[in-house]
């Protein structure tokens, strides 16, 4: 079984630069240059649920022309053999049906393929949006939570949350 592992420089490179241009092809409304980038099996998930194959992604690109720009924050990258998981920040500033536009700040978990051509191809993709945080911060996360999580498992059952 292979291994979870970080990419070297020159395939996180790759798979970086894929991600760009899925980008640009997005606000571009490039269709051709998103066919190329895509698997046949992609899954696409919009940040509200909408669920899209390959087909239907292409026709909202050219049909809607949603996108206005795209923003990634930093990229965590796992490589499995001939897979790649990309998670990072995305903020999407999109145009709305009556003209306004809407920006879309949350969490993307997308997943790439190295095809026998040697180029890396998006097989799904979705976003999360960012919303409110009903508990604080884990003590890994940088929080100030006094309790760790050996020592909430012996609580009583009663004074747990």
């Amino acid at each position: 079984m292979t291994h979870v592992e970080a990419p070297d420089a020159e395939t996180t490179r790759q798979i970086l630069a894929a991600e760009h241009a899925r980008s640009t092809a997005l606000v571009d409304g490039d269709v051709a240059a998103l066919d190329e980038l895509f698997e046949e099996s992609l899954v696409h998930i919009h940040a509200p649920g909408l669920t899209q194959d390959k087909f239907q992604l292409l026709e909202h690109v050219a049909t809607r022309r949603a996108y206005q720009s795209i923003t990634r924050g930093e990229l965590l990258i796992r490589q499995i053999g001939d897979v790649a998981i990309m998670t990072g920040q995305l903020v999407n500033r999109l145009r709305n049906p009556d003209g306004s536009e809407r920006t879309v700040d949350g969490v993307a978990t997308q997943v790439l393929h190295r095809g026998v051509d040697g180029r890396w191809r998006f097989v799904s993709f979705q976003m999360t949006p960012i919303g409110a945080q009903v508990w604080p911060a884990l003590p890994s996360e940088g929080g100030d939570e006094k309790t760790t999580p050996i020592e909430a498992s012996a609580k009583p059952e009663t004074e747990r949350s």
